[in-house]
């Protein structure tokens, strides 16, 4: 069997971990009514494109990284839709690595690439918004979906 990344919850339980900054990115299609999702490699969830910021990069450069890494797509950052944290969650990945999380959550388009598959992931596609809410999404991306689409004038911060 192979491990898997697993989100662990207990009060203020990321502190057994070490700060890490995240990124993921909610791209619609043209029309608004379907976004692109990925499918984890290590634990079979759906999600939203992204990961971790490495050191000597911005926070959109990550997110536009992340995003060319596992779906194939070159694409501009065009939006801050929340920045999300929850010291009651602790990430534990299969090396073993615990992290506490901050995500930064951002709207992103398309300027070419083809999509494709990456190691970090078993499918990728764009989804109907019915249908995402039916899906199953990992932690609280569907969240960050209707965070987007309500079009706010200010991040969200939870």
């Amino acid at each position: 069997m192979t491990p898997m990344t697993r989100i662990l919850y207990g009060d203020r339980i990321g502190q057994h971990g070490e700060l890490r900054i995240g990124c993921s990115a909610i791209i619609f299609d043209e029309t608004r009514r379907r976004v692109l999702l990925t499918r984890r490699a290590d634990n079979g969830e759906w999600c939203l494109p992204g990961g971790a910021m490495e050191a000597g990069e911005s926070v959109t450069e990550a997110c536009e990284r992340e995003v060319l890494e596992e779906t194939g797509l070159r694409v501009r950052v065009t939006r801050l839709i929340g920045i999300y944290s929850n010291r009651d969650a602790l990430v534990e990945y299969p090396d073993g690595n615990r992290a506490q999380i901050v995500v930064l959550s951002f709207e992103a388009r398309v300027l070419g690439g083809e999509l494709r598959l990456s190691n970090e992931t078993t499918a990728v596609g764009f989804f109907p918004l019915d249908e995402i809410e039916a899906m199953t999404l990992f932690d609280h991306h569907k969240e960050r979906i209707h965070h987007a689409l309500a079009n706010r004038g200010e991040p969200v911060i939870h």
